[in-house]
């Protein structure tokens, strides 16, 4: 019975793993920096070589639906039992596909290691974006200036560069058309954009709230921003406060519920009839110093602290309550201090009056030295700005509060 000639690409297979068991053999200790450096572009280049070598197989399955004889319903599927993720499986089949099938110069880069699989990807992606736009195809003969201009972008621009040169490409090689096509695309990303909007949240039964969002891509840009202006850590190598040395995911947290606690009421459409201002209803005693909770009119309770602290500063309305849970104040604007009151503190305060921090006025609160709550006035000369982590410190009972001579204010723990 005669055997049946394997077909040479086996052979080469076969062969890489030969070499590449003889090179996990060789020691490293004699081979020095530069050396180093040159076999690690290399491998980079051979493995790029490989993936394309595999792309190639991937496109030639599909063409001969590889996948039949296992049942599976696609080549994808069946690659992904090869420990690939069904997702970058699917992914790895289309671009293998629409490179060999479409693309000869991506082809030949990725062939000879010029090209890697992420840039291959972004550069497939962003010809198909053109031979598929809103309205009609481009000319084929753009569509090859398009390809190999990227193709040649690619030995100076990884893939994100060349994410953002795919965008504009028609530009570079097609100035005249340019612009309306990619005034096309864009208006296409953003009615798709708008169609995925999602924003979930739900409560984990421990005091914490978890969220997912999804918003267009200058929505989020603008959100970032928001929450970068707030977040921006002070120069840390020049103040020993704890609150500097925290992860930049902490930071950014953080100033997203500063964010949403600087959101005035007057800012917000009414809700049934009424404004969007949360309610915070509590005690006399809690107000003045007392140690039971508060509620908000969503049905979630806070700590007296909390609740003071916000009754002071936040555009919240305080409901407090007599011993018969009468209402005896729904808050009153003198409360809050004025904007003329407020530059007055900015100006002469400068920032955040805590002694050792630096936060920007932009990050500061107003806040009264005589508490409100107790009969204390809302002026300039009682009043201070502090940050919103000293702010919160400043109602924390467990911590004392002390005027310096300098005007700053000195926090220490109670012991």
């Amino acid at each position: 019975m005669t055997e049946t000639a394997l077909h040479p690409i086996t052979g080469v297979v076969a062969r890489l793993h030969d070499d590449l068991d003889e090179g996990y053999d060789f020691g490293l200790l004699t081979l020095g920096p530069a050396e180093t450096r040159a076999a690690l572009v290399e491998v980079e280049r051979a493995a790029n070589r490989l993936a394309a070598l595999q792309s190639r197989l991937l496109a030639h399955a599909a063409s001969v639906r590889a996948e039949d004889a296992t049942g599976a319903p696609s080549t994808a599927v069946w690659f992904a039992n090869a420990k690939v993720t069904r997702a970058e499986a699917h992914r790895r089949v289309r671009v293998a596909v629409a490179t060999h099938e479409r693309y000869d110069a991506l082809t030949a880069a990725c062939s000879s290691g010029a090209v890697s699989p992420g840039q291959a990807e972004v550069i497939v992606r962003a010809l198909d974006d053109l031979d598929d736009g809103p309205t009609e195809s481009v000319d084929p003969g753009v569509l090859a200036d398009a390809e190999r201009a990227l193709v040649g972008f690619a030995a100076d621009h990884d893939a994100k560069d060349l994410r953002v040169l795919g965008r504009r490409i028609l530009d570079i090689v097609a100035p005249a058309i340019g612009e309306a096509r990619e005034a096309e695309l864009l208006a296409k990303e953003e009615r798709e954009a708008a169609a995925k909007v999602r924003l979930t949240m739900r409560e984990d039964g421990q005091g914490c709230v978890h969220g997912r969002f999804t918003v267009p891509e200058m929505h989020g840009a603008m959100f970032a921003k928001m929450v970068d202006a707030i977040a921006s850590p002070r120069r840390s190598h020049l103040h020993d406060d704890p609150a500097d040395a925290r992860p930049s995911w902490e930071r950014r947290g953080l100033a997203f519920v500063e964010l949403i606690e600087r959101m005035r009421d007057a800012d917000l459409p009414d809700a049934a009839g009424a404004g969007a201002t949360v309610v915070v209803t509590m005690q006399l005693d809690t107000l003045t110093g007392g140690l039971a909770a508060a509620s908000l009119d969503t049905g979630h309770r806070i700590s007296p602290g909390e609740a003071r602290r916000l009754a002071c500063c936040a555009d919240l309305v305080p409901a407090v309550l007599g011993t018969k849970s009468e209402v005896l104040d729904l808050g009153r604007s003198a409360r809050f201090h004025t904007k003329p009151q407020r530059i007055a503190l900015i100006l002469r305060d400068q920032g955040c009056t805590a002694e050792g921090c630096d936060a920007p006025p932009q990050r500061c609160e107003a806040h009264h030295d005589d508490p409100w709550s107790r009969g204390g006035e809302t002026s300039v000369e009682r009043g201070r700005l502090l940050c919103w982590h000293h702010h919160r410190v400043a109602h924390d009972p467990t911590y004392l509060t002390e005027t310096l001579g300098t005007g700053k204010v000195r926090f220490t723990r109670r012991n």
